[in-house]
């Protein structure tokens, strides 16, 4: 479930960016390291509006919200969000509201989520079933053309 708490307030509860530097900015090789992303994936985020680090020349620098707003995206796309819908989500954030309508959203979309993963599911399963039955029709049919090759050679 993608859990939705004030982007400030589950960064300050979390201690996940451990190289953090001293003046509260993470620069982008210690994020891509910590959450394992690429720092093509991170300037991706933040061509798409989904990320806004700080700048200081070309470095780029991520606060606590960008982490948090980070750990979101990365969920959203675990669960099989599109970025569309992540950037939908985050972007009703209110930080002085009380995000119902935010929250009502990302309720919606998790269930239709739901179902189409529980679809998805149901469809490995069956692709499963069907391919162990294969393999041990095909286990058997090699069985059987291999004996009358070691009958011969005895």
């Amino acid at each position: 479930m993608m859990k939705l708490v004030t982007a400030d307030n589950d960064a300050a509860n979390s201690n996940s960016v451990t190289e953090e530097s001293s003046d509260g900015y993470a620069r982008i090789g210690e994020l891509a390291r910590q959450y394992g992303v690429t720092l093509r994936t991170l300037r991706f985020y933040e061509d798409k509006g989904l990320l806004t680090p700080h700048r200081e020349g070309t470095t780029r620098l991520y606060n606590r919200r960008d982490v948090a707003r980070l750990k979101l995206i990365l969920l959203g796309r675990k669960v099989g969000f599109s970025l569309r819908e992540v950037k939908q989500i985050l972007d009703l954030y209110d930080p002085h509201g009380s995000n119902a309508k935010q929250l009502k959203l990302a309720l919606d979309k998790s269930e239709k989520q739901l179902v189409r993963l529980e679809k998805q599911r149901a469809s490995i399963d069956e692709a499963i079933t069907e391919l162990t039955e294969m393999i041990g029709v095909v286990r058997t049919q090699l069985a059987e053309r291999q004996q009358p090759a070691k009958i011969a050679s005895s």
